[in-house]
């Protein structure tokens, strides 16, 4: 009595007497699973996380001059709209809770409390922000930065608005004070 193979293609062949055949169907089998083990791997089931740098801090701004805290506002304006994530050090995951203070250039020029606002970042670390295009004066329109969060670095960078922005998108990895 012989043993039949169970896969159709392979019973067929095997009926023709076609034992050339089934050899080379059941050796592309071993091989493909072969390869596909090979291509798997051990543990690349698991999910992988690029390891996060932090972002380097520019420090100063206009932030140490002023001694009264930033509005708690998402909008001072509008023409320009600023999104972003917080991030932590060396994981990549969200800071949540993080303040995120922007201040920029009033339409005369100067830095008072009409170019200032405050947000706190959400589940996902995100932030929005939004505001006239800064006139730019010496440096072309930009916006200061200051990031603190419990745990982490102050970190203070300034963001420089390509000409006719009017959207714009930045991540910050924090590092731990810790």
């Amino acid at each position: 009595m012989s043993r039949r193979p169970r896969d159709p293609l392979l019973a067929l062949e095997a009926d023709r007497g076609d034992t050339a055949g089934v050899v080379r169907r059941g050796l592309l089998l071993v091989a493909g699973v072969g390869a596909l083990v090979a291509l798997v791997g051990p543990g690349a089931a698991k999910p992988t996380t690029a390891a996060c740098r932090p972002t380097l801090s520019q420090g100063g701004g206009p932030f140490e001059s002023s001694g009264a805290p930033a509005p708690r506002r998402s909008r001072i304006g509008l023409g320009h709209v600023l999104t972003g994530r917080i991030l932590r050090a060396p994981d990549c995951k969200p800071v949540r809770g993080a303040v995120v203070e922007f201040w920029q250039e009033s339409p005369n020029g100067l830095y008072d409390r009409r170019g200032r606002a405050a947000v706190v970042t959400g589940l996902l670390g995100t932030f929005r922000f939004q505001g006239p295009v800064p006139p730019g004066g010496t440096f072309g329109p930009h916006i200061h930065i200051h990031v603190s969060a419990a745990g982490f670095d102050d970190f203070v960078t300034t963001y420089r608005l390509a000409r006719g922005e009017k959207q714009g998108r930045v991540t910050i990895v924090l590092a731990s004070s810790l």
